[in-house]
């Protein structure tokens, strides 16, 4: 069985500087991804200044809502609340969405952050999916990464297909290493550039230790910080890439991934 997937963090749905909305041209970029499973951040559940300043290209619905339209079936995890709205993550499925919790993971006043756990029911397996946005401080990231491994662990049984997709704002990544060794998963480039064959044997046999890259994908008009992730456990990879170019230069700050997966 394969699944089409991808991460994304649109950046609330306006350009970077003058936030002027782009939401409309950013679903039918979503659209033309056709993918199964969508792990979204930074979406923009209520915004009552830009609702009125810009009524004529703000959509009525919260983003998530009209994201998904009626081919997903949607969740979303209020992170960040203030007086005229709020922001957080969200998760569109194409299929049923079994359950779903936000789980609070912010470590200072400055920064609202959460996990956004899911379940789905994928041709009678259960997929455990989880959106996650890291803080911007290292020691942040350290502490909501230990919390995502013991959120993991506690809601997830161990042998289960897992993805855990989102911005990581690792961009030294030192991350991997500690998921890889936790929860056992792969990241999508990791896993795809892995040698197969009588160099993959030798490389294992020798010891050799696999170089992670995660993909470049800040900022989106020339990518050069490795932000955004997709793990993976119980699935394998058939590809990988970042969209570069053209108009998802513009939609946001970050270029989205998208992978194709065939379940174990």
């Amino acid at each position: 069985m394969k699944l089409r997937i991808a991460t994304y963090n649109i950046h609330k749905g306006v350009t970077s500087f003058s936030g002027r909305p782009r939401i409309h041209a950013l679903k039918q970029a979503l659209t033309q991804l056709d993918a199964d499973l969508l792990f979204l951040q930074e979406v923009q559940g209520r915004h009552d200044r830009i609702a009125i300043r810009h009524a004529a290209h703000w959509p009525q619905q919260a983003q998530h809502e009209y994201l998904a339209g009626e081919s997903h079936h949607v969740a979303y995890g209020m992170n960040a609340v203030y007086d005229h709205g709020h922001h957080g993550n969200a998760f569109l499925s194409r299929f049923a969405i079994a359950s779903s919790r936000n789980q609070d993971v912010s470590d200072h006043a400055y920064e609202s952050r959460g996990i956004l756990h899911c379940v789905v029911n994928i041709e009678g397996v259960e997929v455990h999916c989880y959106v996650i946005h890291l803080g911007l401080f290292a020691r942040s990231r350290h502490r909501q990464t230990a919390a995502l491994i013991e959120a993991v662990r506690a809601s997830s049984p161990p042998d289960a297909p897992l993805i855990i997709a989102g911005d990581f704002n690792d961009w030294g990544n030192k991350l991997s290493d500690f998921l890889r060794i936790r929860l056992g998963v792969t990241e999508v480039f990791e896993q795809q550039s892995m040698p197969h064959g009588l160099m993959g044997y030798l490389r294992k046999l020798g010891g050799m230790r696999q170089v992670v890259q995660p993909a470049r994908t800040f900022p989106a008009s020339m990518p050069w910080l490795r932000l955004d992730r997709i793990y993976l456990r119980g699935f394998e990879v058939e590809s990988a890439e970042v969209m570069r170019g053209g108009l998802w230069s513009t939609l946001s700050d970050h270029a989205p991934i998208v992978s194709t997966l065939r379940l174990k």
